[in-house]
């Protein structure tokens, strides 16, 4: 993530998660999701649309996470060849080209 050659991106996707999970009050989603947009972008992220390809992509992953959110995540970095970094086990068990960090 450190190295300038790398292009850093996000997925309103993750945004998304983020607004609906903390509107349900859960525990683990505090952060403002309008705060963690305006990081996003502070630090010169891109942004990645979902396409029609990469739902495609997600309803054809094993069952291994059944998060809709992460499943396109993954779908997204397997169909674009991206790689994925993740802190979550579960996701990382879809291997190449997620990364548990």
């Amino acid at each position: 993530m450190l190295d300038p050659a790398n292009t850093l991106m996000y997925n309103a996707a993750s945004i998304w998660e983020v607004a609906i999970k903390r509107s349900l009050g859960r525990s683990d989603f505090q952060v403002d999701p309008r705060r963690l947009w305006r990081m996003l972008h502070t630090h010169d992220y891109s942004e990645i649309s979902v396409g029609s390809q990469h739902a495609v992509a997600a309803g054809t992953l094993p069952p291994l996470h059944k998060d809709p959110f992460d499943r396109m995540l993954v779908a997204q970095a397997k169909t674009e060849e991206l790689a994925l970094l993740t802190a979550d086990a579960r996701v990382a068990d879809y291997g190449e080209p997620v990364r548990l960090v």
